[in-house]
């Protein structure tokens, strides 16, 4: 079964608007795991605008599932991540002003940058992933860098997924079988939703991990958290 990381920086949003600690970052993820989530994400950022370097302190000691740090490799988060020591580190590249994770590494260009990265964590004990577009080139040289695995972003499908989804899901595919032969294993994540992710299961059978924020935080809203994660985990389940 693919497990389900959630993603809490929509949490941390809601509490940063008005101050405080309401709601509680660290008891909300606490609650996705004893809810059924098998690992929390988190993609902290230098403006802090949702996650905070000190909710990743906070979290450390408590959660018992699969801890997933995502974010530019900068010099601080770099530090951080050394500090935290997380099961795995998700690296994106995203500048520091952007929304929201909006491409994949260019994995050519970056390779020797990669290369001293993924050294750096894996020799700590620390499984690396690179966030990566669909792009048969880019999953080759980044078997190159020694990450352990690829995160395919899959907004380029879910953006195409009414309009056709056997085309949207065809370069995914893709790029699975490419990074399974390089011996590479998968994740995926971003813009997936409880209308999408099942279809990607399907044809991605041999699919790790999902991380998956923005919708589910959404979904709970109107179906509570609890009833959220059982729907987003039977999406997920062998068919």
């Amino acid at each position: 079964m693919t497990k389900l990381s959630v993603n809490i920086n929509k949490i941390a949003t809601v509490r940063n608007a008005r101050g405080g600690n309401l709601p509680d970052v660290v008891k909300a993820a606490i609650n996705c795991e004893k809810f059924g989530a098998q690992g929390i994400t988190v993609h902290p950022r230098p403006d802090e605008r949702h996650i905070r370097y000190s909710d990743v302190r906070q979290l450390k000691p408590v959660l018992t599932t699969e801890f997933n740090i995502e974010g530019n490799p900068i010099s601080s988060f770099i530090d951080l991540v050394m500090e935290i020591r997380p099961a795995q580190v998700t690296l994106v590249p995203d500048a520091e002003d952007v929304l929201t994770s909006n491409a994949g590494w260019d994995t050519k260009r970056n390779l020797n940058y990669l290369k001293k990265i993924c050294k750096q964590f894996n020799d700590a004990g620390i499984r690396t992933s690179i966030f990566i577009d669909p792009v048969i080139e880019m999953i080759q040289y980044a078997a190159e860098t020694g990450c352990n695995r690829v995160e395919l972003y899959t907004e380029a499908y879910a953006t195409g997924y009414s309009a056709g989804r056997e085309k949207a899901i065809e370069p995914y595919v893709k790029a699975a079988e490419e990074a399974t032969r390089l011996g590479l294993g998968l994740n995926a994540g971003h813009d997936l939703n409880l209308e999408n992710l099942r279809y990607l299961r399907q044809m991605i059978p041999n699919l790790l991990e999902v991380s998956i924020g923005h919708a589910l935080i959404s979904d709970a809203l109107y179906l509570g958290l609890e009833n959220t994660i059982a729907a987003y985990l039977e999406q997920l389940s062998d068919f």
